[in-house]
């Protein structure tokens, strides 16, 4: 018997869609010759992602995991100024910002979009089209390979405005950078030039705007050309320390994160993100 003989079905409740069919609003998603792609749709706020936007990813995802047609995923930003600049910090200030229960339902998303991603069980690529930030740099770490255009950079942003970069960052970064490059990135909060982003290994290739797509392109085709199964146990093997270090955290993160939502530093920090300035460190050290 053939590993799927003619007779068997696939279950209504795992039976992949057409991308149209969704009707998703804040992404596109297409399939096209064996590729899945996500384009987080929001170019008019650096495609940071709200509530809405990583629900629909979730399910994008799902979906594609879900269709034998497809082999690879790409995971990118609209527009050529931002791949995906993380939380969008209206709907946090509007919504979740002084409110710990739904900041924690908020986080369970999040959570639930990273799971899918790193257990998705076939090769994923982010094409970084623009700037890399905060929890855009997560995404960018929970896909297997990434390619950027030679003229972005990559910067955590957490411990500089009111937050902890713990939904992937403080796990990983260690883990593809080194310990204390990981320091330095989520420390500092630097902007990191692509040159260097591509020498410390958070990123594959760099390479001119103009070759981006065909570089994506040939990148996938590679992975198409390998066998599907030993491919999903490879990325499962390697994920070993990704998944401890994840496992370990995360639940304290979420639970940590919701607390201080609300709390002195994570209000300042807001605030001064949509007033365009910087946070008033020392009265926030006055303050203590």
């Amino acid at each position: 018997m053939t590993p799927q003989s003619p007779t068997s079905k696939t279950h209504p409740g795992i039976q992949a869609q057409a991308p149209n069919s969704f009707g998703f609003e804040m992404i596109r998603y297409e399939k096209y010759n064996g590729r899945a792609k996500i384009t987080i749709n929001r170019p008019q706020v650096y495609n940071a992602f709200n509530f809405q936007t990583f629900k629909e990813m979730t399910r994008a995802v799902e979906d594609a995991s879900w269709d034998d047609e497809i082999g690879v995923l790409i995971l990118t930003g609209a527009g050529d100024k931002a791949f995906c600049t993380g939380a969008d910090m209206k709907e946090q200030n509007e919504y979740f910002g002084q409110r710990p229960k739904d900041y924690w339902k908020w986080m369970g998303g999040f959570i639930d979009l990273h799971e899918k991603l790193r257990n998705f069980g076939k090769p994923s690529i982010a094409r970084l089209n623009g700037i890399v930030v905060g929890g855009g740099n997560e995404l960018n770490m929970a896909c297997d390979l990434a390619i950027a255009a030679d003229d972005i950079y990559i910067r955590q942003v957490g411990t500089a405005h009111g937050s902890v970069a713990a939904a992937g960052a403080t796990q990983w970064l260690p883990l593809i950078v080194g310990d204390r490059r990981a320091r330095e990135i989520l420390l500092l909060c630097e902007e990191i030039p692509v040159q260097k982003a591509l020498e410390w290994g958070l990123v594959n290739q760099v390479v001119h705007r103009a070759q981006l797509d065909s570089t994506v392109e040939a990148m996938a085709d590679k992975l198409l050309a390998k066998l599907p199964e030993c491919a999903r146990y490879t990325k499962q093997q390697l994920n070993f320390w990704r998944d401890f270090s994840w496992g370990m955290t995360i639940g304290h993160a979420r639970d940590w994160l919701s607390v201080h939502a609300g709390s002195i530093e994570a209000i300042e920090g807001s605030k001064a993100f949509v007033e365009k300035r910087k946070p008033d460190y020392a009265a926030i050290r006055r303050g203590y």
